[in-house]
């Protein structure tokens, strides 16, 4: 089991570079990079004379059919390395549905259009579910390696307060990264040359939908960070124990370090290597939390030896 713990660890360090490089793609505007072809690209398996946005874009596609084979294996191998009833089953199995939608979601960005420069509703909706799956994988691979790692299976009945507590923590900062994902389409689909440019965008009686959503995830990420440090200090209070205190702590630091990315990227009109910076903070705050509810929830206290997360 060591060793399929390793190796779900991996899997899913690599589907955050996944993630990100997915995320270059958004913000360059590659996204349209193999046309309206599906899975080929510009029509064929390897494209001929690739323009740059078609590199970027095929190379996301190679790194994402990569994920998907590894995390058949990663199901292979948990169904042969742990026994009848293991949660990390159960994680791998959910691990290969979310990477299958994720698939389906991508493909269907292609198919219809809904990349590059389309300002449509229909994009705002679908990029919605792709960054809820995306954080749903994420969240399935980790808790695929958690449970691998030895530590006990969730128990969700008779938690009482805390289970509330650390639920509405997870919708709440769910929320908050689907605001973010329209907030970071906004800044590609409508670049602001200056802050009080960008500022008389989001106040104009005609802007679009996605300027006027922009103008709510400071809020948001104010009302997100309460209930994070909130489940934060809940679960390190009321379920002590080594590795309740260290995700804990790693939690909130990191989703300090978030905040201050994001003021950083409003003042510096979201320059494409700070939005991969904040996404990457994000998608380690939402491990963390995840990581810290299975921790805090399971049948029996987590071993001191549980694994943390670290901003640097």
């Amino acid at each position: 089991m060591k060793r399929l713990a390793a190796y779900a660890w991996g899997v899913m360090a690599y589907n955050l570079a996944v993630v990100s490089w997915g995320a270059y793609v958004r913000a360059t505007g590659a996204g349209a990079g193999c046309g309206s072809h599906w899975p080929t690209c510009q029509g064929a398996v390897i494209p001929r004379a690739p323009a740059l946005e078609t590199i970027i874009e095929y190379t996301h596609r190679l790194t994402s059919g990569l994920a998907l084979i590894t995390t058949v294996i990663l199901v292979i191998w948990a169904f042969k390395a742990a026994p009848k009833g293991h949660p990390a089953r159960r994680g791998a199995a959910f691990s290969l549905g979310f990477m299958l939608s994720e698939a389906a979601v991508g493909a269907g960005l292609v198919l219809f259009g809904l990349v590059a420069k389309d300002t449509s509703l229909a994009r705002g909706w679908v990029m919605s579910v792709h960054l809820i799956n995306t954080m749903m994988l994420l969240a399935s691979l980790a808790l695929t390696a958690w449970w691998a790692s030895g530590n006990a299976d969730l128990e969700l009945a008779g938690q009482g307060g805390l289970r509330t507590l650390l639920l509405a923590a997870v919708a709440g900062f769910l929320a908050l990264g689907v605001s973010g994902a329209i907030t970071a389409l906004g800044d590609t689909l409508f670049p602001a040359t200056s802050l009080e440019d960008g500022l008389r965008q989001d106040l104009s009686a005609s802007a679009h939908l996605f300027l006027r959503l922009r103008m709510l995830h400071p809020f948001l990420a104010v009302a997100a960070g309460l209930l994070v440090a909130a489940a934060a200090v809940g679960a390190a209070v009321k379920r002590p124990s080594p590795a309740t205190r260290k995700l804990s702590n790693s939690l909130v630091i990191l989703f300090v370090f978030q905040l201050c990315a994001g003021m950083v990227n409003l003042m510096l009109l979201a320059p494409v290597w700070l939005q991969l910076v904040h996404l990457l903070l994000a998608d380690l705050v939402w491990l963390a939390l995840v990581l810290l509810a299975a921790a805090a929830l399971s049948l029996k206290p987590a071993p001191a030896a549980a694994p943390q997360l670290n901003p640097s």
